[in-house]
């Protein structure tokens, strides 16, 4: 008997791997394009990937990560305490609202598994049919606001996404809420099934989607701890290079997390440093806007609107899409501009060439991250300034000012004259000897590529006002708005960032720059040499996605002086005639819609 059982095992299990196999041939939309396991070099180099991300503070110690299960357990237990209490104003009996259930689910980088140190948490609170959104902004953030633990707590209930924010033990937390059609909610509940959804308000359905989205990144990646390495890369090297925020037209992590997914589906047994360069390879190459896709989208039919450019006119001018693999399917990055889309697509076709280079031994990891000079890029730039008098005023302002910078992008951009409008997602606080007395102030930093045409005249003035109208005025309907606020436009030419930016800031710019410039010429010797020679040393050339060469970019405009305060890189050169704009653009007050000052560039 004990023989026969051993056979039938056998059996099953070479059925099981065979089906795995299939599977591993087919995840995602198309088939994979390569199931070549890892060369022990491939490991060598997925081992020096991970000691180079150590620095950066990517990883948590055990210690860390015990204080968050122990943060997320206290928690679960006064969720599990409200809805109890809840209940029983509801005229439960206490029997049988001991037993209703609630839970506290995770999202985002802490649920993949890529959260950094000292990132926050992004957590759901699901409730029974019985539970109303307003009681979870009322007596449970009442509840919150007794917890001797919890600190920093403030509610944002006409939020896109409703969301309660706190500090719980020295951790941040954003908890969503979310109520399910049903009577209990048990502790085995799976939000993967898409008939939770059914008779939902829009608020839950969004609020569930994080979620739903996240668990179902992780089913769709063949190896979960290749995928988990390779993505805390790719989120490091955008974060260095200024290309991580959804706010600003960039993508966000759930975008960054399915591009890495992607990838992994395409090459499911390669290792964490293979599918680091193989993901610079792929998105340097793809045809956007054709859409990023894990799986076939689904055929539900619940009444909640998907992405579907075929039905849904809008959804035909996105310019870069990643759809989400959950019901309801959305684009991700509906936030990206020409602008952003340009930069990313820059970004992607220097980091194939860095980890060209990475894979030959020619460099190594440290190069992926080092953070391009961005103020050495440009020679004008808009600088946005919002100002409060108080530090909560202040972190609000910010926010509101934040969120519409893409409005001000997308209106630069419409303007015949100006290529391209580049926003550093990086704020920056005032110099002390700039600073207005008795007001905060915070900075962004919008670099400005003008058309080569002669006699360039170039008017703001209403890309500007639209802006500013917008924000103060938005500001206002939400009833935000507060004496002291007001947000204004500068342009500045790179000789006068001095006045903006410290000098420390500013030599460290002009140092990385220096270095960059020399290891991309040395590099493109190396390149052009190589061209000539034998392929035999260029790594899975045949697994390619399109014959094209390389494309190699340079850090810098040729005709750019790496000196910030040289006077000749403020002007044009060439057929480029000289341009300046007004120095101070004033947002309007909401009191005087009109009093906008006007900023002309001639």
């Amino acid at each position: 008997m004990w023989q026969s059982q051993s056979v039938q095992s056998l059996h099953n299990n070479k059925e099981n791997t065979h089906r795995n196999d299939d599977r591993m041939l087919t995840l995602g939309m198309t088939s994979a394009i390569s199931v070549a396991p890892p060369k022990p070099s491939d490991l060598a180099k997925t081992k020096e990937l991970e000691e180079s991300l150590k620095p950066f503070d990517v990883f948590e110690t055990e210690q860390e990560l015990n204080q968050r299960m122990l943060i997320l357990g206290k928690l679960y237990n006064l969720v599990k305490e409200w809805i109890k209490e809840v209940s029983i104003k509801h005229n439960m009996p206490e029997s049988v609202a001991e037993n209703v259930g609630g839970k506290v689910y995770t999202f985002g980088s802490y649920r993949l598994g890529v959260h950094n140190k000292g990132a926050d948490i992004d957590a759901l609170c699901v409730a029974p049919r019985h539970i109303n959104r307003s009681d979870f902004f009322t007596s449970f953030y009442e509840l919150l606001s007794q917890h001797p633990e919890v600190t920093d707590l403030r509610a944002v209930e006409e939020a896109y996404v409703p969301v309660i924010k706190m500090n719980f033990g020295g951790i941040e937390i954003d908890m969503l809420f979310a109520r399910l059609s049903l009577k209990e909610i048990p502790d085995s509940m799976d939000l993967r099934d898409d008939m939770l959804l059914k008779n939902l308000d829009q608020k839950c359905v969004r609020s569930l989607n994080g979620c739903r989205v996240t668990d179902e990144i992780l089913r769709l990646v063949p190896n979960i701890e290749n995928f988990r390495l390779a993505l805390r890369a790719i989120k490091l090297w955008a974060k260095r290079h200024g290309i991580y925020s959804n706010a600003l037209g960039y993508l966000g992590g759930v975008s960054w997390a399915m591009l890495v997914a992607r990838t992994c589906q395409l090459y499911p047994n390669a290792a964490s440093a293979t599918l680091v360069h193989k993901f610079f390879l792929i998105f340097s190459k793809w045809q956007w806007p054709q859409p990023v896709l894990l799986k076939q989208p689904s055929n539900v039919n619940l009444g909640f609107a998907v992405w579907d450019p075929r039905v849904n006119v809008q959804d035909r001018y996105h310019l870069m899409p990643i759809i989400t693999p959950a019901y309801p399917q959305q684009n991700s990055t509906f936030n990206v501009s020409i602008s952003t889309r340009t930069i990313m697509m820059e970004e992607f076709k220097l980091g194939l060439h860095i980890t060209d280079d990475i894979m030959l031994g020619k460099s190594s990891w440290d190069k992926l991250f080092e953070p391009p000079p961005f103020f050495l890029k440009y020679k004008h730039f808009i600088v946005l300034l919002a100002f409060a008098e108080t530090s909560d005023d202040h972190l609000e302002w910010c926010g509101l000012v934040e969120s519409k910078v893409r409005l001000l992008i997308g209106n630069l951009e419409r303007n015949q004259f100006i290529t391209l409008a580049h926003i550093n997602p990086e704020s920056f606080s005032m110099l002390e000897s700039q600073k207005e007395p008795n007001t905060q102030c915070s900075m962004w930093f919008i670099g400005l590529e003008f058309a080569k045409t002669e006699n360039l005249n170039v008017d703001l003035t209403r890309d500007i006002k639209m802006f500013t109208n917008t924000v103060t005025k938005h500001a206002v309907s939400i009833h935000m708005y507060k004496d002291g606020m007001r947000v204004e436009a500068r342009h500045v030419r790179r000789k006068q960032l001095s006045q903006y930016l410290s000098p420390s800031f500013i030599k460290r710019e002009r140092k990385s720059s220096i270095s960059k410039s020399n290891g991309v010429t040395d590099s493109k010797k190396r390149h052009s040499s190589e061209a000539a020679g034998s392929d035999s040393d260029t790594p899975s050339k045949k697994s390619r996605l399109s014959e094209e060469s390389s494309t190699h970019v340079s850090t810098f405009d040729e005709s750019s002086n790496n000196s910030i305060n040289n006077d000749s890189n403020s002007n044009f050169s060439g057929t480029e005639s000289e341009t300046s704009l007004s120095t101070n653009i004033v947002a309007p007050l909401p009191t005087n819609a009109t009093a906008v000052q006007e900023a002309v560039c001639t």
